[in-house]
């Protein structure tokens, strides 16, 4: 084979491979912001859990809630205990599908919305997620993506005494290096 068709052979086998795999990350990091009137904070973990299977066209995330943290144990605990009920609601998953699974090759980014259910605090909700994928290196994929939750729609309640220090609207920010499950 001349050398000019077996790099063309070996670019297109890189370009299709990510395609049919399923990628998986055991330590991604999801980050929420409240910025109510008094008092703006976040709260982070490095224990996101996903798999995103190109072939099939499923995506399924999830975190264990009681890994957030704010960076105040007391603030922490309330969360915890007071908002969201880890004890009886430790996680919250979204499982859904991508509007049209990319085909990327090595350094390419793609736009792309997640569609499917967000579940927190017991309730689920048909939500969409812009997010990007990138093809960092062959086996390795990025996932960088951000959502709004509102409080009130998964019945997590914000009493009054604290209505100006935490917000009904929370952005979720979520970024994950998967690697192909081999």
């Amino acid at each position: 084979m001349k050398p000019v068709l077996l790099l063309a052979a070996m670019m297109l086998i890189v370009c299709f491979r990510g395609v049919g795999q399923q990628f998986l990350t055991e330590n991604g990091r999801v980050e929420f912001l409240s910025q109510a009137p008094l008092n703006e904070f976040t709260g982070k973990s490095a224990n996101l859990n996903g798999l995103i299977d190109l072939e099939k066209n499923v995506l399924d995330f999830y975190v264990d809630l009681n890994t957030l943290e704010t960076g105040i144990g007391l603030r922490d605990r309330h969360m915890r205990e007071n908002y969201l009920e880890t004890k009886k609601y430790p996680y919250a998953e979204f499982t859904g599908k991508i509007n049209a699974p990319p085909s990327l090759s090595t350094g390419q980014t793609a736009s792309v919305i997640a569609k499917g259910k967000f579940k927190i605090h017991g309730i689920e909700k048909e939500i969409e997620v812009p997010g990007k994928l990138t093809q960092l290196k062959d086996g390795e994929m990025q996932l960088d993506a951000s959502f709004t939750v509102l409080l009130g729609d998964y019945k997590i309640d914000i009493p009054k005494v604290v209505f100006y220090e935490l917000a009904e609207e929370q952005v979720v920010t979520i970024q994950a290096i998967l690697k192909a499950k081999k």
